[in-house]
């Protein structure tokens, strides 16, 4: 079993990559790898199971894929000819995120994301529509929250 805490940090690029390829090896090989990172992007690609920790306490455990399903659905949509807020007034959206003129739209539950569709072609052509996967640093903040000082 290999336990390692922050295997990652002070490496280069190469490096990184030269270090996730060794413990890829030796996970392939039936060696247990088990690893606290802060780089969330290097434990998205390599890790098959996910565990969060806040404060000392586990408080979401699972593969990506699994910790993703207990999100909000999420769009991008982009209608560069839309007027500004047009997003705004969506029943069962709220807009997440403002990238010029991108907008990434929570779903609640229940939302038909096809009417989401319809009143964007009303406001103009559409550019993008597509979902949108949380990352696991977005995953991680959802999870842990705000931190208090």
């Amino acid at each position: 079993m290999l336990v390692l805490d922050e295997p990652f940090a002070g490496l280069d690029p190469v490096a990184v990559d030269v270090m996730a390829d060794v413990l890829r090896e030796r996970a392939d090989a039936g060696v247990p790898v088990i690893f606290s990172s802060h780089e969330l992007e290097l434990v998205e690609r390599l890790c098959d199971r996910v565990g969060i920790i806040d404060r000392g306490r586990m408080v979401a455990c699972g593969t990506v894929a699994d910790l993703r399903a207990g999100g909000p659905d999420r769009l991008w949509v982009d209608v560069p000819s839309a007027p500004v807020g047009w997003a705004e007034g969506q029943s069962g959206a709220t807009v997440a995120r403002t990238d010029g003129s991108r907008v990434l739209l929570e779903l609640a539950p229940g939302t038909d994301d096809q009417a989401v569709l319809q009143a964007a072609l009303r406001t103009g052509p559409v550019h993008e529509f597509r979902r949108a996967e949380a990352s696991l640093v977005e995953i991680f903040r959802d999870v842990v929250g705000e931190v208090q000082p």
